[in-house]
């Protein structure tokens, strides 16, 4: 999905407990991970092939905070059309599995609430668990997001 044009963006009453979205799939570049660890996260089993084979991994593996912002820009693709005001929490933040170049991944939301703010009647809290998975359905990253959207005016 692309941008949504402003008057076209879901608000908290279009959204649904339960809905899901699903990205389409993105396979990981090893340089591009590297590229990555090498300036974010410089541990050496994210950044270093050759010293990596000797971690507990076996290879290099892609560095925690890569991974969310791989499932951020996979996450963008399904989110756009929805009016996102921000989001002021993550809870159960998990990264279970490894992820490895040459995966093949793809970010998964579900709308787990929803409720008007108790302090500001324009906006609305919406609560997601957001999921990144790979070609094997394993979890690599899961979280609990609390954020707020705009509610329909008038």
């Amino acid at each position: 999905m692309g941008d949504a044009a402003p008057g076209s963006r879901r608000c908290l009453e279009d959204l649904v407990v339960g809905e899901t979205r699903e990205s389409p799939p993105l396979v990981i570049d090893l340089e591009e991970m590297l590229d990555f660890a090498r300036r974010n996260d410089p541990q050496y089993f994210h950044a270093d092939p050759v010293a990596a084979r000797a971690s507990i991994f076996g290879e290099v593996i892609a560095s925690g905070i890569y991974t969310m912002a791989v499932w951020r820009r996979l996450d963008h693709r399904i989110s756009s059309d929805i009016a996102w005001i921000c989001g002021v929490a993550w809870q159960d933040v998990r990264w279970p599995v490894a992820m490895r170049a040459g995966d093949t991944v793809r970010a998964r939301w579900e709308c787990m609430a929803l409720r008007p703010s108790s302090s500001d009647p324009s906006r609305g809290v919406v609560e997601m668990r957001y999921t990144l998975l790979n070609q094997r359905d394993q979890v690599l990253f899961t979280c609990v997001s609390i954020n707020l959207v705009e509610r329909r005016r008038g």
